[in-house]
């Protein structure tokens, strides 16, 4: 059974639990949302074409044994340049503090590969020994931009070694980030 727990303005507003947290980041229109209700299954989380919709902290708990995170997406939604900084404060925040945080997932646009705010990312995880997996998303699409920045593990000491290929809608990679997840 899958719940939403809620969308939260602040890190200090998530509640305490005890179960293990999984987070979903990356750019805006990266296609976090559906992948989302890709590995869950059911359509919890809002999507949308328009980048940037989700602005919140978006909690799901799972069969009350893991909770998902939706966090807002950085580097191209049309916001302010003050909404931006507090989303990345907000983000690191997060990631930063929250003691049930098991993995952050970082999704990258395999059409078009890595950007600097993806790398920027990266390189603040590696920095503050955060453990994260690179997810590609949209496999099932044509690349667009053939000249595309390799990631190596050698680069990132926090990255976890398996990058993950996925597609939302032609369900490419999903058992697998269901098996990492603890999701049956």
């Amino acid at each position: 059974m899958i719940k939403f727990v809620g969308g939260f303005e602040n890190v200090c507003d998530l509640p305490e639990t005890q179960f293990a947290e999984y987070a979903f980041a990356g750019r805006s229109n990266v296609g976090k949302s559906s992948l989302i209700n890709a590995v869950l299954g059911e359509n919890v989380a809002r999507t949308s074409n328009t980048p940037g919709r989700t602005q919140t902290l978006n909690m799901f708990n799972v069969n009350d044994k893991i909770i998902i995170l939706d966090l807002p997406g950085y580097g191209y939604a049309r916001v302010s340049r003050a909404d931006a900084v507090r989303w990345m404060l907000r983000f690191q925040e997060y990631i930063m503090t929250r003691r049930q945080l098991k993995r952050l997932f970082v999704l990258i646009d395999s059409r078009i590969g890595p950007r600097d705010s993806d790398l920027e990312l990266m390189q603040f995880c590696d920095a503050n020994g955060i453990s994260y997996q690179i997810v590609y998303t949209k496999k099932d699409k044509r690349v667009r931009e053939k000249e595309q920045a390799a990631i190596c593990a050698d680069d990132h000491p926090a990255m976890v070694d398996d990058i993950v290929e996925t597609s939302a809608e032609k369900k490419y990679g999903i058992d697998n980030l269901r098996a990492i997840i603890g999701i049956k």
